[in-house]
């Protein structure tokens, strides 16, 4: 498995590339279980739980974390974080946030999903032959959220967010379920994905983790590509919640060997996430455009400086929780 910075220079290079253009098995012996649940379960040291959950629809445990709200006998909302493009094997909200410490003594219970590397957290076509069996969206709509409220007493008021590739996937996953969240957080996401550009970054970032966006959408001629852009049906985001942000790509304050000690990464972050958070600069003025076209109110913080990288991620988590808290609990 490639690096996040190899993947994340191969997503730029081929960025660059769209803009410059137009065109662009066998039966089981066992039957499997017929409703998601709970597989196994242990605390982790920074009282976070960590839970397998069984997806009927992908066959498979997948691992979650759960913080729990701050009275566990008191049912509290969810808010789900989804992490980017390494589906959080190469960096997560827990590992490079001070996501446990944030939301201690908050009463919501936050829920990270891992997995789904170049996913898009998607309901896939067809199963791919590296990526394998596909079916994030059906996982996360429909198979978690019962699992989630039912274990750690859910009101059945949720909210979710993701960065990066899951910046856009959170709008895809509103328009999947319509009312299933009240409010959606989007950092640093490209959310339109049919036009020639938009088809061009999805085949990218998919590429980089070795898997082919025709087995999750088609080819650019099939349907199912206008029907997964949240920039064509934003009218469907009336009556939720949004928050939107990115940065401009140019170096602000968490892009110093102050703030990022580690020499590779600061200069990945200014070599690659400079050119990746310019981009989503755009994508970011194209939705807010829209959703003011359509009338539609969304919380857009378009900051003057910031790559994409964790810091302003954090900032960004920190910034629209207040969106999300009254939107959890109206």
């Amino acid at each position: 498995m490639m690096s996040c910075r190899a993947a994340g220079a191969r997503i730029v290079i081929a960025v660059l590339a769209a803009l410059c253009t137009t065109v662009g098995a066998g039966p089981s012996a066992v039957a499997a279980p017929a409703e998601a649940h709970i597989d196994d379960r242990r605390t982790e040291p920074d009282r976070t739980i960590d839970i397998g959950v069984y997806s009927p629809a992908m066959d498979t445990v997948n691992r979650v974390r759960v913080l729990r709200a701050a009275d566990p006998a008191t049912p509290a909302p969810t808010l789900y974080l989804l992490n980017g493009v390494g589906g959080g094997a190469d960096g997560n909200w827990l590992d490079r946030t001070d996501v446990v410490e944030f939301f201690a003594g908050k009463q919501v219970n936050v829920v990270i999903p891992f997995g789904g590397a170049g996913s898009y957290f998607a309901d896939w076509h067809r199963e791919d032959p590296v990526l394998g069996k596909q079916r994030w969206a059906t996982f996360l709509t429909e198979e978690l959220p019962p699992v989630i409220d039912a274990e750690f007493g859910g009101t059945g008021a949720n909210a979710i967010a993701g960065l990066s590739m899951a910046g856009t996937s959170v709008f895809q996953l509103a328009l999947a379920e319509p009312g299933l969240y009240r409010a959606i957080g989007s950092y640093s996401g490209c959310v339109r994905t049919s036009d020639p550009r938009g088809q061009a970054i999805v085949r990218t970032v998919v590429g980089s983790r070795l898997g082919n966006a025709a087995n999750m959408w088609g080819p650019p001629t099939d349907p199912a590509w206008s029907a997964n852009d949240p920039y064509l049906h934003a009218e469907t985001l009336r009556g939720t919640e949004v928050y939107m942000s990115s940065g401009t790509g140019i170096p602000g304050p968490h892009d110093t060997l102050a703030a990022q000690p580690d020499p590779a990464q600061l200069a990945y972050q200014l070599l690659f996430g400079s050119t990746l958070e310019a981009v989503t600069h755009l994508c970011t003025q194209q939705l807010r455009d829209r959703l003011q076209s359509l009338g539609i109110p969304a919380t857009v913080e378009l900051r003057p400086t910031g790559t994409h990288s964790w810091g302003y991620w954090e900032e960004d988590l920190h910034k629209s929780w207040p969106v999300f808290e009254a939107a959890l609990n109206r």
